[in-house]
């Protein structure tokens, strides 16, 4: 494992002075939230091989993090209902700020910043009202600069859309109350929602599922260059039931769900941790870490292309020609040309999710 401490040295030993840029930090791929053998929690940068080049200190388990889009910086969520963000400069290893959700707020895990760099959005809970909100943070002194419906309840993953101008939010629907921990509030009533909001917090469109399917949670989110978004779900229903847990979607269209044959599909367990595109965006798959499974699919007609067994596989992102992947039991694998193989176990534990820090396939 590369620590931070033996880059800096390599770096001073060639006499070489740190930037700002993400090629001052071996230029990673990814960022994840992991469980170190010591009992930390920490943020880790990942090149396309599973390599670790960095861990940074995180003050309690992560979720997910936002990679700024020009500096070597990263913002790190707690995990729901976690009220902490932690600003690190990855160049350093420096904890540079820290979010504090305002009051009768809590973060829900996820953040994007804008595609100039100049705001971060977050997704967050007013738990008070049961509603979901948009928080706008300034990224030069991370203070709080408002915020904005998010088109529904239980905002969870958020990305940008390739226009620059449009949020996309994966409003889940399930709402939760601090008081209460992670428990599901009003799941008879619940209702799941794609919102498409402008980045004053307008909306531009919301698409809901078949009414019999209101107990799909929309989690997280995925987004191809051209436009077109992948979300995974998570079934809230009974377990005798099990819908589809992948949709993919275009502005102005209706959704369009798939799923594996049942054979393959009721072993899910009606839960979906992480989606996304291949590298080249011609398939689109989801982890499933009940089920131990990665479901893959072809784009064009939706069909089933692959079942791979993998033991607690959940993270996931875009790779040379297929996705990279990681699993709870600390394994770093490359999905391509129909195999799955395992190229790196650090010792640690991967939490939910890979998060690319280039752009979208």
């Amino acid at each position: 494992m590369t620590n931070r401490r033996h880059f800096l040295a390599g770096l001073a030993a060639a006499s070489l002075a740190p930037v700002r840029g993400w090629a001052s930090v071996g230029a990673p791929d990814y960022l994840a939230a992991a469980l170190f053998p010591d009992g930390s929690y920490r943020l880790a940068g990942l090149d396309i091989n599973g390599e670790i080049l960095f861990t940074l200190p995180l003050p309690a388990r992560g979720h997910a993090a936002a990679a700024h889009p020009y500096r070597a910086q990263a913002v790190a969520f707690a995990r729901r209902p976690g009220t902490f963000a932690v600003v690190i400069d990855c160049t350093t290893g420096r904890e540079t700020a820290r979010l504090e959700a305002p009051k009768n707020r809590h973060f829900y895990g996820h953040g994007v910043f804008s595609a100039n760099g100049n705001k971060l959005f977050t997704t967050e809970n007013n738990f008070e009202a049961g509603e979901g909100v948009i928080g706008i943070w300034d990224s030069q002194s991370y203070t709080r600069l408002g915020e904005f419906p998010s088109g529904g309840v239980g905002p969870h993953d958020m990305r940008l859309m390739p226009d620059g101008q449009t949020l996309v939010v994966a409003n889940g629907g399930i709402e939760t109350h601090p008081d209460t921990g992670r428990s599901k509030l009003n799941l008879p009533v619940m209702r799941s929602r794609l919102s498409y909001l402008n980045l004053s917090g307008r909306v531009l469109e919301q698409v809901e599922l078949p009414r019999a399917m209101h107990k799909n949670s929309i989690r997280h989110l995925c987004v191809r260059r051209d436009g077109l978004v992948g979300f995974a779900m998570q079934w809230q229903g009974e377990t005798s039931q099990h819908p589809p847990l992948l949709g993919l979607h275009r502005q102005g269209d209706a959704p369009h769900l798939l799923s594996a044959p049942v054979a393959d599909h009721s072993t899910l367990q009606g839960y979906a941790g992480s989606i996304a595109f291949a590298g080249d965006g011609q398939t689109v798959a989801i982890t499933c870490p009940r089920g131990n499974a990665l479901h893959r699919f072809t784009v064009d007609d939706g069909q089933l292309s692959g079942v791979f067994p993998l033991e607690d596989v959940c993270g996931l992102g875009p790779g040379t020609g297929g996705f990279v992947y990681t699993t709870g039991t600390g394994l770093v694998g490359r999905l391509r040309n129909g195999k799955a193989k395992t190229f790196a176990q650090p010792r640690c534990q991967w939490d939910n999710h890979l998060i690319p820090i280039r752009g979208p396939a």
